[in-house]
């Protein structure tokens, strides 16, 4: 027998002993589920994206009850905004009356218990298909944006709001929307930022489910590079600075290096998002019997808790919810 004083196979010699040791965990409370909302009653599946649909009022009623049941405590409204209501402005963005903003108010009404974060982008809104203004040379609009996101997290917070989550990735947004909320009466609505959100070809699914990709050029001027891992600090940085309350990795599996970075670095709560290319990806290696759905999504949501999420946004969060719960 070989000589050894440390044998590590010791802590893993029984299901309760690895129970014991288990350093990462994983349930429902640190899931945020995505829902894609029209004003549409149908109930329109999204081939890019199995399981996944575009929903109307009552049905994303219903679907948020279901996801109550099985444990799951929030969710995040992604619109598909009709062809007609986009402009260049944007404007629809901050309509009191727009569908995110009487949809959140019905979903308040009736679950108060819910948390319902929002995003803060004009891409659903925007003619271009850009989270920003375009000027006529092409070039995005900073603090003109900013301005018109200002509005839009001010309006999506009288509607009902919990937490406002800045997707748009422009310079000093936080804290202008910060201020912005804090004047309108809304201090206690929190900020989650997108703060390193990447121009990631990961995220083709979700544009297809909102009919929201560019109509001329990329994102690749807001969004960060992916090349880039230091840049992810200084955003963070900023955004502690401008006062946001939780900060965001975009998306999670192939930057778990960027989300270990900023879990080193801060105190907040650090999001990271699953985005729509990796779970399209395992549901059609799935679908395809080359993988075992159950055990690689479980395995892919734990490396993001490991590496440091406190929070994920995932597709996946109603069935991850529901295995979890049987094993």
């Amino acid at each position: 027998m070989l000589e050894m004083n440390d044998r590590p196979r010791r802590n893993r010699k029984h299901p309760a002993i690895r129970a014991m040791v288990r350093e990462t965990w994983l349930g429902p409370e640190h899931f945020v589920y995505p829902l894609f909302v029209q004003d549409d009653p149908r109930i329109d599946p999204i081939p890019s994206m199995p399981g996944c649909s575009r929903l109307g009022p009552d049905a994303m009623l219903a679907e948020v009850e279901a996801a109550w049941a099985d444990g799951v405590r929030a969710v995040v409204l992604f619109p598909a905004t009709p062809e007609s209501l986009k402009t260049d402005d944007g404007r629809e963005a901050y309509n009191p009356d727009g569908l995110v903003q009487r949809l959140l108010r019905r979903l308040k009404k009736e679950h108060p218990e819910l948390i319902v974060a929002t995003d803060v982008a004009l891409d659903p809104y925007s003619a271009a298909g850009q989270d920003g203004l375009v000027a006529p040379d092409g070039r995005i609009l900073n603090d003109e944006t900013v301005e018109a996101l200002c509005k839009q997290a001010v309006s999506q917070a009288d509607a009902g709001a919990d937490i406002i989550s800045p997707s748009d990735m422009m310079d000093g947004r936080v804290g202008a929307i910060r201020q912005a909320l804090d004047a309108a009466g809304h201090a206690e609505v929190s900020i989650l930022s997108y703060t390193a959100k990447y121009a990631s070809a990961f995220y083709g699914p979700f544009r297809d489910a909102l009919d929201s990709a560019p109509r001329g050029g990329d994102k690749k001027t807001y969004q960060m590079d992916p090349a880039n891992g230091r840049e992810a600090l200084r955003e963070l940085m900023l955004d502690e600075e401008e006062g946001a309350d939780i900060v965001m990795v975009k998306p999670a599996g192939a930057y778990l290096d960027i989300i270990r970075a900023l879990r080193e670095a801060t105190h907040l709560p650090v999001a990271a998002y699953q985005v729509s290319g990796e779970y399209a990806m395992i549901k059609a290696a799935s679908q395809n019997g080359w993988l075992d759905e159950r055990a690689v999504a479980l395995e892919s949501l734990i490396a993001i808790r490991r590496a440091g999420a406190d929070i994920i946004f995932t597709y996946y969060a109603r069935q991850a919810a529901r295995w979890l719960a049987e094993s």
